[in-house]
């Protein structure tokens, strides 16, 4: 099995300097989103104080020429701290700090998509939009091949391993114990996780956050699984369709409500909201992958659990459709629906955006309203 060499070094040794007194000061990394748009980036600074809230925190900045975001010769890039969260790994009182990115003229940058979302968000605020986003993910060795795998081969068919347990059916169930636990100090709305169809792939989920919260609380759960797999010498991979042939791809289905539809007769709500996604399908296609749909149309291909990417499909409970509504809901009249649509490597902030531009603004047409 690949694993990384750093993940073979004594862990002991590190403890013992982990475990010194750090006095008054308090290590803050402070996390963006890169120019790939599903890359993150890290680095650390002291601060003199424990931040109480996200206005403690200073700006800082980084060079962009290195992280795909900007032209050596103006390479300065701003951060902008936008969530703050416990560090799992440094503990208390250390801090994990999302940031947004602004360019050298205090533009957003290319991929700050939380930029736009925040403004969106603030407009239905009366809505209260809740989301809860399923996220998968493909435990890798460094090599690139699946964990646990047979090195020359495949595992047996998809079948005995959703829900799995026991060592021929659950593949690294170390790191996915780890990430939860970490979520859970940090902070994170971890709300589960289970083994999924595919050997070596997994799922946690976060929710119900409303509005802007929920992408800072994916990113950052999405941060704690690379650092945790990090721990362990392996990869933890958002690429939605890992492995060709017959075996699932990865998703991150994104449950959605607003107020309206969470009350007595919500369904209508949730029917009339379906009707308007139908008629935005490609809106949504492309901005529910980091390349525009080309990741996606490698998954939604009208098998292993997926509707077709061309094609627009709704129902109860069907798990193969573009939005399922939960029995529970037709039954009760009222709740939520789940898009299936979005990849495992999406960016919550324009998934999140998008359904909320469809749902309650109610726009139409190939492109978001300017309301600039």
């Amino acid at each position: 099995m690949a694993t990384s060499a750093s993940s073979k070094l004594n862990k002991a040794v590190k403890h013992q300097y982990m475990d010194l007194p750090q006095g008054d000061k308090v290590q803050a990394m402070y996390i963006w989103i890169d120019g790939t748009g599903e890359g993150l980036r890290c680095k650390t600074r002291t601060l003199e104080f424990e931040p109480k809230s996200v206005e403690d925190l200073p700006e800082w900045n980084f060079d962009g020429s290195s992280t795909y975001q900007s032209e050596g010769s103006n390479s300065d890039m701003f951060l902008i701290p936008a969530a703050m969260f416990r560090d799992p790994f440094r503990q208390d009182p250390n801090k994990l700090v999302l940031c947004e990115v602004l360019k050298y003229n205090r533009k957003p940058a290319e991929t700050n998509l939380r930029h736009s979302c925040k403004q969106i968000m603030r407009m239905v605020e009366n809505h209260h939009p809740w989301f809860g986003m399923e996220q998968e993910y493909t435990i890798l060795s460094t090599d690139g091949h699946p964990f646990g795998w047979p090195s020359n081969g495949f595992p047996g068919p998809q079948g005995p391993y959703y829900c799995g347990v026991g060592a021929d059916k659950a593949y690294g169930r170390d790191i996915v114990e780890a990430h939860y636990r970490a979520c859970l100090y940090a902070g994170v709305q971890i709300c589960g996780t289970n083994a999924e169809v595919m050997p070596a792939q997994w799922e946690f989920q976060v929710g119900p956050c409303e509005g802007i919260s929920m992408g800072d609380h994916l990113w950052i759960a999405r941060f704690i699984l690379h650092r945790v797999c990090e721990d362990f010498g392996v990869v933890g991979s958002f690429d939605p369709k890992p492995i060709s042939g017959n075996w699932n791809g990865a998703g991150c289905h994104t449950n959605f409500s607003t107020i309206d539809m969470r009350e007595e007769g919500g369904l209508k709500v949730i029917e009339e909201s379906i009707e308007r996604l139908a008629k935005r399908h490609m809106y949504h296609i492309q901005a529910y992958d980091p390349k525009g749909g080309l990741d996606n149309a490698r998954r939604l291909t009208g098998y292993h659990e997926t509707s077709n990417i061309d094609e627009f499909s709704a129902g109860v409970a069907n798990r193969g459709a573009s939005i399922r509504i939960p029995r529970t809901v037709g039954q009760e009249k009222k709740g939520y629906f789940e898009d299936r649509r979005p990849s495992a490597n999406c960016d919550p902030y324009i998934v999140t955006e998008a359904l909320v531009r469809t749902c309650v603004l109610k726009e139409e047409g190939g492109e978001p309203t300017d309301y600039s």
